[in-house]
């Protein structure tokens, strides 16, 4: 798991909605450091790494949300849970399967075939969910969630 980074000025901020301002800006920026290779189902950290980013920004917002403007804040907010369930759909599927290949390496010949189509059966569910995720990514590019999170920051900074 990806260590969260560090908020650079935060034990100096000046006020608390400074302190906001600094924390949302870094966990948005993580969210989207973690969106390279994210689609590649080989690699299923990437996933782990770029779901746990949205629920640190997450929780960001939810703690600073008297430091931002209402309406865009709850807007905001409510497109990082979508992610964030989009990309545990694709998690829960990534797990599963990594658990039947672990147990598959126990197993004689004769008890692998049922595993085997179980794991066939969440292979297509894990491409599924991969689709919607990557439906997802396009839509949150499209309306530039980063750039959002990053102005919604900078509004919570004090004058």
């Amino acid at each position: 798991m990806a260590k969260a980074a560090p908020i650079p000025g935060f034990a100096d901020a000046s006020s608390f909605r400074d302190a906001a301002a600094a924390v949302v800006a870094v966990r948005a920026e993580e969210v989207f450091e973690h969106r390279d290779g994210v689609l590649d189902t080989r690699e299923i950290e990437n996933v782990h790494d770029m779901r746990v980013a949205t629920r640190r920004l997450r929780a960001a917002l939810e703690i600073f949300a008297v430091c931002f403007p209402k309406k865009p804040h709850r807007r905001l907010l409510k497109e990082v849970k979508a992610l964030a369930d989009a990309l545990g759909e694709r998690r829960d599927r990534d797990v599963a399967i990594a658990a039947l290949d672990d147990a598959a390496r126990v197993l004689t010949a004769t008890e692998r075939p049922g595993l085997k189509r179980l794991a066939g059966e969440l292979r297509s569910e894990q491409a599924a969910a991969n689709d919607a995720l990557a439906r997802k990514l396009d839509e949150i590019d499209a309306d530039d969630l980063r750039g959002r999170l990053l102005a919604l920051a900078a509004s919570g900074r004090t004058q």
